[in-house]
């Protein structure tokens, strides 16, 4: 029989870390939230929108551009990353603008491209 290394070889728990780290887990709402968020981080155009946007803000029409993409397909994602609230967008006549909804998501962009690098 094949001996797995990654898992432990018998059963045994430090009841006081398990206590502790069960304490420390944000609630089930808070987890959703947190899952909805990272859900965007896995779809390629909404990363490329987001990179995009990360040092500027840029139109709609121009990241269209940028994405190669019909303006509704990246309206749609827009949209989806406004409602996780990752982007905002501010209305100048006939434009729209959008930015990254604050530095946490700038951060997470940073941190996760440099990740990806690393590995």
């Amino acid at each position: 029989m094949k001996m797995v290394k990654d898992i432990c070889q018998e059963y045994s728990i430090n009841a006081e870390a398990v206590a502790h780290v069960k304490e420390n887990l944000p609630d089930a709402e808070v987890l959703e939230k947190l899952s909805a968020m990272f859900s965007a981080f896995a779809d390629v155009s909404r990363l490329k929108i987001m990179l995009s946007i990360c040092e500027r803000e840029l139109c709609v029409c121009e990241l269209a551009e940028v994405l190669d993409m019909s303006m509704p397909a990246v309206s749609h994602h827009l949209r989806r990353l406004k409602d996780l609230g990752l982007v905002k967008y501010r209305r100048e006549g006939k434009l729209v603008y959008y930015s990254l909804d604050d530095e946490h998501v700038q951060q997470l962009l940073t941190v996760g491209l440099e990740h990806s690098l690393h590995r």
